[in-house]
C-alpha cells in the first residue's frame, strides 16, 4: 500500500525526551517501519460458494449467510455505549440556594426531572415553598440566609436528614447593583460581598464533610460574565463574581483528592425576575451587545448547572464555564465595523 512512497526515520517527539525509544518499523511489504507493533491481522477473501448466480445467492438459490464483519483491533466503536441521560442525577441530592424564582427554581427543575433529590433554599418563604410543592415529593424548601453559618450547618443537616445524603451544591443566591463606583455606598457594596461571596464562601465550607462522607460531590458556583471582564454600574457585584470565580478555583485544587468538583458558571444577560427590571426583552435581535443578538433564558443557563452535576462532568473541575451567547468572547462584527 505505501508503493512509490519513501519512508523515514520517526524521531521521538520532543515530550518523550529523557525516555528510551526504539526505532519503529512497519511490517509492510517493502517497508521497514513500525515494527514493535503486533502485525494486523489480515482480511480473508471471502470464496464464492459453487453455482452461486449472483450476490448474495448460494447454490440453492437462496440467502448467503453473511459472514460477521471482522473488526479491526483499532477500529472505533460504532456507537458510544446507550445512556439513560447524559445528565443523570438519579439517587444524589442536590442543594440549590436562591431556588425560590429565576435561575435557581430552572436549575432545581431540570435536576428533579433528572432524577434528583432536591433541597431548595431561598429567604423568599412564600414563592419558595410553591416551587418545591411544584415540584413533587422529591423537591423540599427550607428559609434560608446564606450569609450565616448557623442556617448554613441548618440546611446542610436538613438535606441529609431528609434524603440521606449530600451530593451536589448550586450556590445560586445573590443580589444584583446599578451603581457607578463613586456612587455606590460602602454600605450596599458590602452587602452585595456578604451575600454574593461570602456566603458562597461558607457553603462550599460546609458541605465538604458532607460530601467526603457521601464519597464525593460537585460545587456548581454560579459568577457572572462581570466575573469574566470589566462591566461598568457592577462595582460590588462585580468584584463578588470575580471573587467567586476565584475561591471555585482554590475549592478544585484542594478537593480533588476528596472527589469534590468545584466549577463556576458565568451567565451573561439572561431574562430572570431579577433582571427583567432593568428593561431587556426576549427574542431574537433583542440583545444586539452579544455575538447571539439575544438574552438568554433560564433554562439555557440551567443545563449547564446539571451537566456539572452530573457524573458526565467527572473529568471537570475548576472550569469556568461561560454561558453568555458569546458576550465575554469579544465585541461583536456590527460594533467593531462601528455600525
Amino acid at each position: 500500500m505505501l508503493a512509490g512512497t519513501r519512508c523515514r526515520r520517526l524521531t521521538p517527539h520532543p515530550m518523550l525526551a529523557g525516555t528510551r525509544c526504539r526505532r519503529l518499523t512497519e511490517r509492510v511489504e517493502g517497508c521497514p517501519a513500525v515494527g514493535g507493533l503486533p502485525e494486523l491481522p489480515r482480511p480473508e477473501r471471502l470464496v464464492p460458494a459453487a453455482g452461486r448466480q449472483g450476490r448474495g445467492a448460494d447454490s440453492r438459490g437462496g440467502a448467503a449467510p453473511r459472514r460477521p464483519a471482522r473488526s479491526h483491533p483499532l477500529a472505533r466503536p460504532e456507537k458510544a455505549p446507550e445512556r439513560t441521560s447524559m445528565n443523570d442525577l438519579t439517587g444524589k441530592t442536590v442543594l440549590i440556594t436562591g431556588g425560590a424564582r429565576g435561575l435557581g427554581a430552572e436549575a432545581a427543575r431540570q435536576a428533579v426531572a433528572a432524577g434528583a433529590n432536591v433541597v431548595l433554599t431561598d429567604v423568599l418563604d412564600e414563592e419558595g415553598g410553591a416551587t418545591a410543592a411544584g415540584l413533587g415529593e422529591r423537591a423540599r424548601f427550607l428559609h434560608h440566609d446564606v450569609t450565616s453559618e448557623e442556617e448554613w450547618a441548618a440546611a446542610v443537616a436538613y438535606a441529609t436528614a431528609e434524603f440521606g445524603a449530600l451530593h451536589g451544591l448550586v450556590n445560586n443566591a445573590g443580589i444584583a447593583t446599578g451603581a457607578f463606583l463613586e456612587a455606590e455606598s460602602v454600605e450596599h457594596f458590602r452587602r452585595v460581598v456578604d451575600i454574593n461571596l461570602t456566603g458562597v464562601f461558607i457553603g462550599m465550607k460546609t458541605v465538604i464533610p458532607a460530601m467526603r462522607e457521601a464519597g464525593g460531590g460537585s460545587i456548581v458556583n454560579i459568577s457572572s460574565a462581570a466575573g469574566l471582564m470589566g462591566l461598568a454600574l457592577t462595582a460590588g457585584y462585580g468584584a463578588s463574581k470575580w471573587g467567586v470565580r476565584g475561591l471555585t478555583k482554590t475549592g478544585a485544587v484542594e478537593l480533588g483528592t476528596s472527589r469534590i468538583r468545584v466549577n463556576s458558571v458565568h451567565p451573561g444577560m439572561t431574562y430572570t425576575p431579577m433582571t427583567a427590571s432593568v428593561g431587556i426583552e426576549q427574542g431574537e435581535g433583542r440583545y444586539p451587545n452579544t455575538p447571539m443578538g439575544r438574552v438568554g433564558e433560564a433554562h439555557e443557563i440551567a443545563g449547564a448547572v446539571v451537566f456539572l452535576l452530573s457524573d458526565a462532568a467527572s473529568y471537570v473541575t475548576g472550569a469556568e464555564l461561560a454561558v453568555d451567547g458569546g458576550w465575554s468572547a469579544g465585541p461583536t462584527v456590527k460594533y467593531v465595523m462601528g455600525q
